[in-house]
């Protein structure tokens, strides 16, 4: 049992509300508040901080140190600024320092990724973070490193690192958030890291001739996890794998999954400031208010009608073909649907052509608009996933929080987090189909049409169930601490010592 608040260190490229481009600054930017503020028998707070890069959009921050870092055959300068975030809980606000790692030439750039240098970019993050904490002075028991950009830092720190006293009870921790997106490189990147090339081999960094900074962190983290528990067991299979299948097979008794969570602080239908009406679980007969608000903002007649809603980056993997397949059927029955998303221009044309041929049917916003989010996720009686494939998945959270019922395709995080209705007992909170097919998909909508239709005292008992589901951060925290101390032994096994 420890009996010690843990020191925690959350290593990210990107941190809401600094950077973002996806799902992965979310969780940077809220599982850190959450394992920072959750109650654990009866410990102190744990001690949580974030490090992440400056990028050139991020406005002031506090000059902390600098220090020169060698890296790929050269000294590279470090300067290390300071953020915060600030993490509420009953007692009280927590701040969580977040570190930022600067460096003009790499990080002042007007995006974040997509350089043809960013094995050089993260590489040098990496070697920057372990070269830090010793100036800080703070040795983490846990460095918990997430996605490709950080791939690196187990590797690292079993290598050059291995017998460096500061780091000896470290344990490290990879979640994998979109197996998609490895940071697959040249061979002579093993250069930039100080490794040799007896390390280009299949059973190491070697990946299908390139230097794989996804595997490095597979092979060399002390426990693996991704998040959600059905989404790594796809990875582990040839459909999901993206050609990593065999590896994280090897590793499949230290790979975990856990689901990420929501800021139930933020998305509170009961206090959300971007609503026009708010409800509870007891009062969400109020939720019709909303519907009749967001059919005004989008020019579409204002009826009581069965409103779809669809938040999304438009992108193959979120399955919009098979609404494509049966959107002429669909526009057949008395509903509305909203889409909200920006992405890959064939989708962005594809549903304005939709938008053009059912102007009072279909309401659409190309870009992204967070009020218009939560009107959607407020205002909408249900809510589109039919993913090709999902990690995670925060719209199905969101909604379930809304009182929205998600109709999904069960695949990864949607599969652990939205389960059939069940007429007959009134268990479950949604609506999901297999095949990745348009039928299946249409089969799907029906099973909710009809049930709001038919059983409205049905249909608010539903809405009920999933408003009182608990998908908050605070529990998936609870998860995660228990990862961060199963690796903590493994690291205390291995080096016979007693880590607690």
């Amino acid at each position: 049992m420890f009996d010690r608040p843990l020191k925690i260190l959350f290593v990210s490229s990107e941190v809401v509300p600094f950077a973002k481009t996806g799902g992965l600054a979310d969780v940077a930017g809220s599982l850190p508040k959450a394992l920072a503020t959750v109650v654990d028998h009866g410990l102190p707070h744990h001690d949580v901080r974030v490090v992440m890069p400056r990028y050139k959009m991020i406005e002031e921050a506090q000059y902390l140190t600098d220090f020169p870092v060698w890296f790929a055959d050269r000294y590279e300068g470090a300067i290390i600024r300071q953020r915060e975030i600030e993490a509420r809980f009953q007692d009280g606000v927590k701040t969580i320092p977040v570190y930022m790692i600067d460096n003009y030439h790499y990080y002042h750039r007007d995006r974040i990724y997509d350089f043809d240098d960013e094995a050089e970019r993260f590489g040098f993050f990496c070697k920057a973070v372990l070269e830090l904490l010793p100036r800080l002075g703070w040795p983490p028991d846990v460095i918990h490193c997430n996605d490709w950009q950080t791939g690196p830092i187990p590797l690292l720190l079993k290598t050059h690192y291995s017998a460096d006293p500061f780091y000896q009870r470290t344990a490290t921790v990879y979640t994998i958030h979109n197996l998609q997106y490895q940071g697959n490189f040249p061979p002579e990147v093993l250069r930039l890291l100080e490794l040799g090339m007896e390390h280009f081999r299949p059973e190491d960094l070697e990946f299908y001739g390139a230097v794989s900074f996804t595997k490095a962190g597979i092979l060399y983290a002390d426990v693996l996890n991704t998040v959600s528990r059905t989404y790594a067991r796809e990875i582990q299979t040839a459909e999901f794998g993206q050609r990593m299948e065999g590896v994280l097979r090897q590793r499949a008794h230290e790979l975990y999954g856990i689901i990420n969570g929501i800021n139930y602080h933020e998305f509170d239908p009961k206090t959300d400031p971007r609503l026009h009406r708010n409800y509870d679980a007891a009062g969400a007969e109020h939720k019709k208010e909303n519907k009749y608000a967001l059919q005004r903002e989008l020019n579409l007649p204002v009826r009581d009608v069965p409103v779809l809603g669809l938040i999304s980056r438009l992108y193959d993997q979120k399955g919009l073909d098979l609404i494509a397949e049966i959107v002429d059927e669909l526009m057949r029955l008395d509903i509305q649907l909203v889409v909200l998303g920006s992405g890959d221009r064939h989708y962005e044309d594809m549903f304005r052509k939709m938008k053009a041929r059912y102007p009072q049917k279909i309401g659409l916003h190309i870009g992204f608009n967070a009020v218009l989010a939560q009107r959607i996720y407020a205002g909408a009686d249900m809510f589109l996933m039919p993913s090709r494939f999902e990690p995670c998945g925060l719209g199905q959270l969101i909604s379930l929080r809304y009182g929205t019922i998600p109709i999904v395709r069960a695949t990864g995080g949607l599969a652990d987090t939205v389960t059939e209705y069940d007429p007959a007992t009134g268990d479950g909170n949604g609506f999901s189909f297999r095949e990745y097919d348009g039928r299946a998909l249409y089969s799907a909508i029906a099973r909710a049409l009809k049930l709001y239709r038919d059983d409205r005292e049905a249909w608010a008992r539903l809405v009920r169930n999933a408003m009182e589901m608990d998908f908050s951060w605070a529990r998936s925290a609870v998860e995660y601490l228990q990862l961060y101390r199963d690796a903590m032994e493994k690291v205390g096994a291995r080096k016979g010592i007693r880590i607690a």
